[in-house]
């Protein structure tokens, strides 16, 4: 969506009107609202990326029970949760 706003002085305008018929045509054309709607707003990961990354925490895991087997690595704690 782009919107392009256009202001152009006329005759003997000052600057000060100018810039309050440019504010008043930015609020009109809502492009404010609209950039603030989609501020925030992240991409959607694509398939591909979705896979390497399942792939890649697939491969830790058995990297980690592998190691844990070996007794190289002591077993995780609860991330979440009260020590007893």
């Amino acid at each position: 969506m782009v919107i392009n706003v256009e202001i152009t002085k006329t005759g003997s305008e000052n600057s000060l009107s100018v810039i309050r018929r440019f504010t008043k045509a930015v609020r009109e054309t809502n492009v404010l609202k609209h950039i603030r709607a989609v501020r925030y707003q992240t991409r959607r990961q694509s398939k591909c990326a979705r896979k390497k990354i399942a792939l890649k925490r697939i491969v830790g895991r058995l990297e980690f029970e592998r190691l844990f087997k070996l007794g190289k690595v002591a077993e995780k704690s609860k991330k979440h949760g009260f020590k007893k």
